[in-house]
């Protein structure tokens, strides 16, 4: 599969927050999300082609014995041909496995935690390429029938939605009710944002709607530490 990035760092996101990891970025996506903070592994694919068992070289090299968190993400790394024998390969090693999907695709993975991040109406790229994605992107965005696959068969999930206004709830609150089997803390809401004052602005009244609705909020850890860089 194309990797746009493979590095170590610490999870900034949802409910594994805070924990090492090893990141294997698979590049190419299936959305055009207007906001995307990885538009090299989306808009402009970028990286090298490597086969899996690279891959598993590279992650136990960075793991170095200390690491046992494995995230693989995108870009959407659930249309990557490889991900089964990757993500097989990885568990066997005694990996736990984060996967990183819009949910938009489903494949029965060897996983831990299943990231599902359906993609809101503010995703939408009207203003982006003269809005030539807008429509494609709006009718796959959301699908509720392989979110709830997901649910249904992962070992744990977490459902965590990119807010940017207070007019963006609406649409959570109109989802949820078509999904099973999901309590208020599997719901994370994350600031839209690359920058740490507009991330902290957001959170302050996200914070407020997560007292409200028991939900969980969850912030952009990486880029508060070191800004919306590759490799973090």
């Amino acid at each position: 599969m194309k990797v746009s990035e493979l590095f170590y760092s610490v999870q900034g996101e949802g409910k594994l927050l805070g924990v090492p990891s090893v990141f294997v970025r698979a590049s190419g996506c299936n959305l055009r999300c207007s906001w995307c903070d990885t538009p090299y592994a989306s808009w402009d694919p970028q990286g090298e082609d490597l086969p899996v068992d690279t891959i598993v070289e590279k992650v136990r090299a960075l793991a170095t014995g200390v690491c046992h968190h494995v995230v693989f993400t995108g870009g959407e790394p659930a249309i990557m041909p490889d991900a089964e024998p990757l993500c097989a390969a990885l568990k066997s090693l005694g990996y736990h496995i984060t996967l990183e999907t819009a949910a938009t695709v489903y494949k029965p993975l060897a996983i831990d935690l299943v990231s599902l991040s359906p993609k809101l109406s503010n995703s939408t790229p009207h203003d982006r390429d003269g809005g030539k994605y807008a429509a494609a992107h709006d009718r796959q965005r959301i699908n509720v029938d392989t979110i709830q696959k997901f649910i249904d068969t992962a070992p744990d999930f977490q459902l965590k939605f990119v807010v940017s206004t207070p007019q963006d709830v609406a649409e959570i609150d109109a989802l949820l009710p078509r999904l099973r089997n999901v309590k208020n803390t599997d719901v994370q809401v994350m600031p839209e944002g690359i920058d740490a004052a507009t991330l902290s602005e957001r959170s302050l009244w996200l914070a407020d709607l997560c007292k409200q609705t028991g939900w969980r909020l969850s912030p952009r850890l990486h880029v508060m530490i070191w800004g919306n860089k590759r490799g973090t």
